[in-house]
């Protein structure tokens, strides 16, 4: 008796099985599920967050929502999970982009939701921190938004982000940051702003 050999599935098999599994509004409980490893296919993401297969963009905003739908991020990679199969994409950067924010109240009651490019929200917390790289030459700001999967602040975003911002002592440190639901979150010490 022979093993079976995963066969690598076309993008609109993955497409139709996904639309399958994702029966209800929003992400898929990609987190739940435990298929075999099918390889890698020729999709990437950007680091403007276009979504790319076979070197032509994906230009079917719906397309692009159900594949977003099905990523998971596992260590260092990135993957379109379904219940019976997992496949490797290319990421860029962070798969999406936050594209814009809203405000609510303010001080320790302030809430910052970031909305991404494909119309994805996620409100800032203990859940879905915001980081802020500061290793290469300019800035680079990052919001969680779902299970691991991070948004890149777009610029002018950040901008109006900054605007918000405070300082607080961490551990003898003066940090400049923001705060949502509760959580200042440092993004560059305070020092370095002069």
């Amino acid at each position: 008796m022979s093993a079976q050999i995963p066969v690598k599935p076309s993008v609109n098999d993955l497409a139709a099985t996904a639309t399958a599994a994702v029966k209800q509004r929003g992400p898929a409980p990609v987190h739940l599920w435990n298929p075999p490893f099918c390889g890698n296919i020729d999709m990437r993401i950007a680091r403007d967050g276009t979504w790319y297969h076979e070197g032509g963009p994906i230009t079917r905003p719906a397309m692009v929502k159900l594949f977003s739908s099905i990523l998971r991020k596992d260590g260092d990679a990135y993957f379109l999970v379904t219940p019976v199969e997992k496949v490797g994409i290319i990421v860029e950067d962070a798969p999406f982009v936050a594209q814009d924010f809203t405000v609510a109240g303010s001080g320790a009651d302030q809430t910052l939701t970031f909305e991404t490019h494909i119309g994805e929200t996620a409100t800032a917390g203990p859940d879905n921190p915001i980081r802020v790289d500061i290793t290469g030459e300019d800035p680079a700001p990052y919001v969680t938004i779902r299970a691991n999967l991070e948004a890149k602040i777009d610029r002018k975003t950040f901008y109006r982000m900054v605007e918000l911002g405070e300082e607080q002592t961490i551990e003898s440190t003066n940090w400049f940051g923001v705060r949502s639901c509760g959580v200042f979150f440092p993004m560059i010490p305070a020092s370095d702003l002069d």
